[in-house]
């Protein structure tokens, strides 16, 4: 999955010069927490967030005293050190920016032009997506070997049982390099007769397994 398929190209932007309130009333009509600033040229030159314009906007207690600070330009707390990524990117490692950077946002450019936008939420969503969850189903989790081939002879024993394979992910064991987890989601909602044929093969079950009955 690339990042134009779920990046929001709907993008509601700012100016430099445009004023810290018109960021604070766009904040609160249309529910964002970033807004990014261009140029004339819609080239990306700012972020604010949310937090930026509470850290500016005054105390409601003293907004009479503080009432100019909201008519000072955007251009005075906008962060300019901005991480940001293309069209083209993968998903996956943006997520990995996303947690690298701890930011909750990111700026899409094309040569230097802004393009879309990415939150946290879209990421989740298309993590959503990519796992399968949110359609009808079972997951099933296997310890397999680190060896070429393992992923083709399992899927052949879900052929065999004309299970329909929604998604499948892997991830490190954590005892050891020997050996990984495939975590498979199946369109069935009882893929206990596909978990003992894996078993007969010889593969270890971590899910599901009924009570008391061992993995192996």
């Amino acid at each position: 999955m690339i990042v134009e398929t779920i990046m929001n190209e709907d993008i509601i932007t700012l100016t430099p010069t445009d004023t810290i309130h018109s960021a604070v009333m766009i904040i609160k009509e249309k529910r964002i927490r970033h807004i990014p600033i261009v140029d004339d040229s819609f080239q990306l030159v700012g972020l604010v967030s949310d937090r930026d314009i509470r850290d500016a906007a005054p105390s409601i207690f003293r907004t009479a005293e503080y009432k100019s600070d909201l008519q000072k330009p955007l251009s005075s707390i906008m962060r300019t050190d901005i991480i940001t990524g293309h069209p083209l990117d993968f998903v996956e490692e943006i997520g990995a920016v996303f947690c690298d950077n701890n930011i909750s946002c990111l700026p899409i450019l094309k040569g230097r032009k802004l393009v879309g936008i990415i939150t946290g939420s879209d990421l989740l969503h298309s993590y959503v997506e990519l796992t399968g969850v949110n359609q009808p189903g079972s997951q099933i989790e296997i310890k397999i070997p680190d060896k070429a081939g393992t992923l083709h002879d399992i899927a052949h024993i879900f052929k065999r049982r004309n299970s329909n394979i929604l998604s499948t992910l892997v991830y490190p064991d954590k005892e050891g390099t020997d050996y990984k987890i495939l975590v498979i989601r199946v369109q069935t909602m009882n893929p206990f007769m596909v978990v003992e044929d894996l078993k007969k093969e010889g593969y270890t079950v971590l899910w599901p397994s009924l009570p008391g009955i061992s993995h192996e």
